[in-house]
């Protein structure tokens, strides 16, 4: 995991940081909270909740206003979110797929690209990711004060940004799968984690500013219509995904997952609820973002999928990399198969490892590529230049120092890789009769 770390931060800080538009606004806004107290953009309140405000404002009492300290502050957010996908994979499902879920979010350019922008959504996702972790910690010591912790740290990301109420649907869910025997314990475990977020939720828009909690569904994304420079398409968030995002192999290793637990639902049945649970929040994620993109015709849902859906990434990266403990199950099934279909499981089980592999570096090939350009842009429609763009002024070069710190950081991630896949490695040689010491059978 150390591996997976190191090379994040080394690959992260070869990029950016990418500005724009939104990142000069969230800049006024941690300015007007060093100047008044609050987070004022030209004098009007700033339509966010506040807490990654405060926090960037902490900082930059102690250094200093700079864009790039602030940047810096998120990618310390960004590596938090890799060891998070890591330790809730782990809790969850298992450390195999904890360990390739943190390395295909690690790397996928969504998250490197974010986590290099002076934006509030990657400390949303960071103390999202937290809540979910802390959670699990509790349902498994069967402690009610652990999981009051969990809902605080939730308070603290849903008063980041709004999109962290996604993590509602594993966190309840597992809640429900833990005490559905006992209504009322149920009922006391849910009043807990609750109260700390509606206590900050009203304490801020109800006592501090007055706007009142109603504001939280008057937020200008939901008002302001798409000025018809593209008309919305219903596969705009998928385009994104494959073409930008995660990239094609990824999305393979997703649905294939998917495949192979309907396929195998009884062999891989420990899968099935964290598989349904991922799902839950990724339909669920996408689905909220057409309807507002496309339904609503929205500006904003249909040209910032790449924030709009940010919280579906983690469990994108779970469903994916638990295709490599469904693909070592299923050739350890095969065993027990007639020839024919012994064929038919390891040919998917070769697939769904390829498919793996292929994710990770694919997406460093890719990151490897925009790292050089000074301009991108997430489109959401293959046949209009629309989407959600970043300038990259300080963009590095090919040959450059700063190239082989990425190339290095690279290396870091794919030797961890081939570290914790040694032992499996070899279990599919002998398997496919490819160890020197295995006897061939004719």
């Amino acid at each position: 995991m150390l591996s997976i770390l190191i090379g994040f931060m080394l690959v992260s800080l070869t990029l950016g940081p990418y500005q724009n538009g939104d990142t000069t606004w969230e800049m006024d806004a941690v300015s007007g909270v060093l100047k008044t107290g609050l987070p004022l953009v030209n004098g009007y309140l700033m339509d966010q909740p506040p807490i990654g405000f405060y926090i960037q404002a902490a900082l930059f009492s102690i250094f200093g206003v700079s864009i790039d300290d602030g940047t810096f502050l998120v990618t310390l957010f960004g590596l938090g979110c890799v060891a998070l996908v890591y330790g809730v994979g782990n809790l969850a499902i298992n450390r195999t797929t904890g360990f390739f879920a943190a390395l295909l979010f690690a790397f996928s350019p969504w998250h490197l690209v974010l986590s290099r922008t002076f934006l509030i959504d990657v400390p949303c996702l960071f103390f999202s990711l937290l809540s979910l972790f802390v959670a699990l910690v509790a349902f498994k010591r069967n402690s009610l004060w652990l999981f009051i912790v969990s809902g605080v740290i939730f308070a603290v990301a849903f008063n980041t940004k709004l999109y962290a109420v996604y993590m509602l649907i594993p966190i309840l869910t597992l809640l429900v799968k833990n005490h559905h025997e006992s209504a009322c314990r149920l009922a006391l475990w849910f009043t807990a984690f609750a109260i700390p977020v509606l206590a900050a939720s009203f304490l801020w828009y109800q006592s501090i500013t007055g706007i009142g909690l109603i504001s939280i569904f008057f937020h200008t994304d939901f008002s302001v219509p798409d000025p018809f420079i593209a008309v919305p398409i219903p596969f705009f968030t998928t385009n994104f995904l494959v073409n930008y995002a995660i990239g094609w192999f990824f999305v393979d290793s997703l649905i294939l997952s998917v495949l192979v637990s309907l396929w195998q639902r009884r062999a891989l049945q420990r899968f099935l609820l964290m598989d349904a649970i991922c799902l839950a929040v990724i339909i669920c994620v996408l689905t909220v973002n057409t309807y507002l993109g496309v339904t609503l015709n929205l500006k904003a849902p249909f040209l910032n999928a790449i924030k709009y859906d940010y919280q579906a990434l983690p469990f994108i990266s779970f469903l994916a990399a638990s295709l490599l403990t469904k693909s070592l199950s299923l050739a350890s099934l095969s065993k027990l198969k007639s020839k024919i279909q012994r064929a038919s499981y390891l040919a998917v089980a070769f697939l769904g490892s390829f498919l793996v592999a292929a994710s990770v570096l694919y997406n460093m090939r890719y990151t490897h590529m925009f790292s050089t350009w000074e301009y991108l842009i997430f489109r959401v429609d293959p046949n209009n230049n629309v989407g959600y763009s970043l300038f990259n002024f300080d963009h590095i070069n090919a040959g450059s120092f700063e190239m082989s710190i990425q190339i290095l950081g690279f290396a870091f991630a794919v030797s961890g890789m081939l570290w914790a896949s040694r032992h499996k490695l070899g279990w599919a040689l002998k398997r496919f009769g490819l160890n020197k010491n295995s006897k061939i059978k004719r």
